[in-house]
């Protein structure tokens, strides 16, 4: 067998686009995955709840796909991979039986959210290339941005992201529709972190590409990375678990797609005891529980506009999302915990299988939580949707503490891989300038651990694949055409 030049341990989003951009520099790559299907955290698979229907195994909605510079170069459309768009790019249903609508025509929404039309705009009605620019940097070099953008963005975010949060906003919903997407971040409400992530992903919504869906699933994104790999010589295995030193095939470089704990556990007598000690430091945060349900209808949601969103999120008020962010903060299981919904058959009518559908939700929970919240969800669910339980024909809780079971990189079902923090939001993985090298030549980190985060972006894979390939004297990183 032909010695590797890199070994790539890890094939989520991330991993595969080191490993592509690497093979594309006439680079000898494999890529090791512990489990039995290649993606991470971008598979789309038969859960046995139903035949022939799919669920997304973690990401189902992808705008961070859509504008990723990486996903820009590689072309999805051209591969094959279509982009579904909805009309609705979220939604977000109140108690008093209104809901809030996130159009992806930014004007519409802003007339619809009335009095509060007018902030709306200021904070998600940005050039969405800048936003992105802002968001998805690499988190050490100076995004090439207008002034004004990066002005505007980070005074947003300021607002947003402390208790001067609610002081422009005179109703509940434009709040209740910010806060839907902050609490995408999985940390206490308010916090400079998820404001920057409900300003990034709000400027989405109402960009061309929206909140996209896969037709087919993640799954989709995966199968085109790999093609592209093995047709430049590049290989995958699977079932290939990686815990020490001896199960790594020799090569010139090592690119994890992992957490810094794995990198640590592996190779860490390899490294500097400085770079070590900093990488071991790294801090997960809290977690997600995820209940995978197989629906004979689509949900009757009381306010029927919510049926047009590829998402959905259900956690009634501002105030009540931040009470129950902030319990799972402390430790606690919320009694309304904030739930992400998404029906892919909203634009993807090649999901529902003989009259079968898949819904995919998330909830948040405390870091290790082996509780069971399949009720938690459905009962939050039905606040929304009367009738919910009676379109349930199948449905499988992934507690917590199990979801590092498909996906190593989800310590304790942190599915962020890494405490959203005001530290670890510049400082990620560690403060090291290049954010990718570990201390020693030849072994790097390029997971959702490092900049620019999580998201099915493989920024942070293309990002790694650059600096790996200095070492074998290339400068110039290759084309991602097709």
């Amino acid at each position: 067998m032909t010695r590797p030049d890199v070994v790539v341990v890890g094939s989520g989003p991330n991993g595969l686009a080191a490993a592509v951009t690497l093979a594309r520099a006439g680079l000898r790559v494999t890529v090791l995955e512990s489990q039995s299907t290649v993606g991470g955290g971008a598979r789309t698979l038969e859960l046995g709840l139903a035949d022939g229907v799919t669920h997304d195994i973690c990401s189902a909605v992808h705008p961070m796909a859509w504008a990723s510079p990486f996903f820009q170069q590689f072309d999805l459309a051209a591969r094959g991979v279509e982009l579904l768009v909805p009309e609705v790019s979220y939604a977000h249903p109140l108690p008093d039986g209104r809901a809030g609508i996130a159009y992806r025509d930014l004007d519409r929404t802003v007339e619809r959210l009335g009095v509060d039309g007018a902030v709306w705009r200021s904070l998600v009605g940005g050039d969405p290339a800048s936003v992105v620019r802002l968001g998805l940097f690499d988190k050490r070099s100076v995004p090439l941005v207008d002034p004004r953008e990066a002005v505007r963005f980070g005074l947003g975010v300021l607002e947003q992201g402390t208790r001067a949060w609610d002081r422009r906003f005179v109703d509940v919903v434009a709040p209740a529709l910010l806060t839907g997407i902050a609490a995408h971040a999985i940390s206490p409400l308010p916090s400079i972190a998820a404001a920057g992530t409900s300003l990034l992903l709000g400027t989405l919504a109402h960009a061309d590409g929206g909140w996209p869906i896969p037709r087919g699933g993640s799954g989709a994104i995966t199968a085109a990375l790999v093609a592209d790999l093995e047709a430049h010589g590049g290989t995958v295995r699977t079932d290939h678990r990686v815990r020490r030193q001896a199960d790594l095939p020799i090569a010139h470089c090592y690119v994890f797609d992992t957490t810094p704990r794995t990198l640590v556990e592996v190779l860490g007598h390899r490294l500097p005891p400085r770079s070590r000690d900093a990488l071991a430091a790294f801090e997960y945060g809290d977690a997600a529980a995820k209940v995978d349900f197989v629906l004979d209808g689509p949900v009757p949601w009381a306010v029927p506009e919510v049926g047009l969103a590829g998402t959905v999120h259900v956690g009634g008020t501002r105030t009540e999302m931040a009470r129950a962010e902030n319990a799972v903060a402390r430790g606690e299981h919320a009694e309304r915990p904030v739930v992400l919904v998404s029906d892919p058959t909203v634009v993807d009518g090649t999901r529902e299988v003989q009259g079968r559908r898949p819904l995919w939700t998330y909830t948040h929970v405390p870091a290790g939580s082996d509780v069971d919240v399949t009720e938690t969800v459905t009962r939050h669910i039905e606040r929304y949707a009367p009738g919910f339980r009676d379109v349930v024909v199948a449905s499988r809780c992934t507690p917590a503490a199990h979801l590092s079971d498909h996906n190593e990189n989800y310590v304790d079902g942190d599915i962020s891989a890494g405490r959203a923090s005001i530290r670890q939001l510049f400082a990620r993985p560690t403060a090291r300038f290049d954010p990718y090298f570990s201390g020693r030549a030849g072994i790097y980190l390029c997971s959702a651990s490092t900049p620019p985060g999580p998201g099915v972006h493989g920024l942070g894979g293309w990002y790694a694949a650059r600096r790996v390939l200095r070492e074998f004297g290339i400068m110039a990183p290759p084309s991602l055409a097709p």
